[in-house]
């Protein structure tokens, strides 16, 4: 039994919200309903997607076949569902401890998909291009203007500890709104141009290699 459990856990994909529902039952044993709201309210669904409570469960479900939690209890409160309460097992909290250690040490390959679309760029118009940048810059500017607000009014009541993914998220998006602004500015001068011509032109170039 126990080696199997051992394979269940090696083979599990581990996610951000399987990982946050563990080193939330490390804390004490809860519910799936506390899960996500403490999630919330301590700031961690910047990072962390919990928007929907079905997605969540079917990580606790992952997690409970897997070995890596178990039930706690369930009750059931008068004209209210059943509530079962988790707690996390050794297998776990060894698990968690593991993920967490190898997520900060090892970069991920991973394919997220705005460089993807900017491969890809020659399929649109220019105009088009500069458009959809300029949307991306005024969303990109307010999700910032937002951190902004979050350090200014957290910053001063929270150890750092607390607002390191918030940093982080600072710290790149500028990087990000920075880049866009800069390639936006070499779209609008033409230094950054092509056309159906350019293209075919560049297609042809590219025939003497074959």
């Amino acid at each position: 039994m126990t080696s199997k459990i051992n394979t269940m856990a090696r083979s599990f994909q581990r996610s951000p919200l399987a990982l946050a529902i563990l080193v939330l039952l490390a804390e004490e044993p809860m519910h799936p309903y506390r899960m996500q709201r403490l999630i919330k309210e301590r700031g961690k669904d910047l990072v962390i997607n919990v928007q929907r409570r079905a997605s969540l469960y079917q990580t606790i479900r992952q997690l409970l076949r897997a070995g890596l939690i178990r039930v706690r209890e369930t009750s059931r409160e008068e004209n209210r569902p059943e509530r079962t309460v988790y707690e996390l097992t050794e297998k776990g909290l060894k698990t968690a401890r593991d993920w967490l250690k190898e997520m900060l040490s090892f970069p991920k390959e991973e394919f997220p998909e705005f460089p993807a679309a900017l491969s890809l760029l020659p399929l649109l118009e220019v105009g088009e291009v500069l458009r959809c940048l300029e949307e991306r810059e005024a969303a990109l500017a307010e999700k910032l203007s937002r951190l902004d607000s979050i350090l200014r009014e957290e910053g001063p009541a929270l150890p750092r500890l607390f607002l390191l993914e918030i940093e982080y998220l600072h710290f790149m998006l500028e990087a990000e709104v920075k880049w866009v602004r800069s390639l936006i500015g070499d779209l609008r001068s033409g230094r950054i141009a092509w056309d159906e011509e350019w293209l075919r032109r560049q297609a042809d170039s590219g025939k003497g290699d074959d």
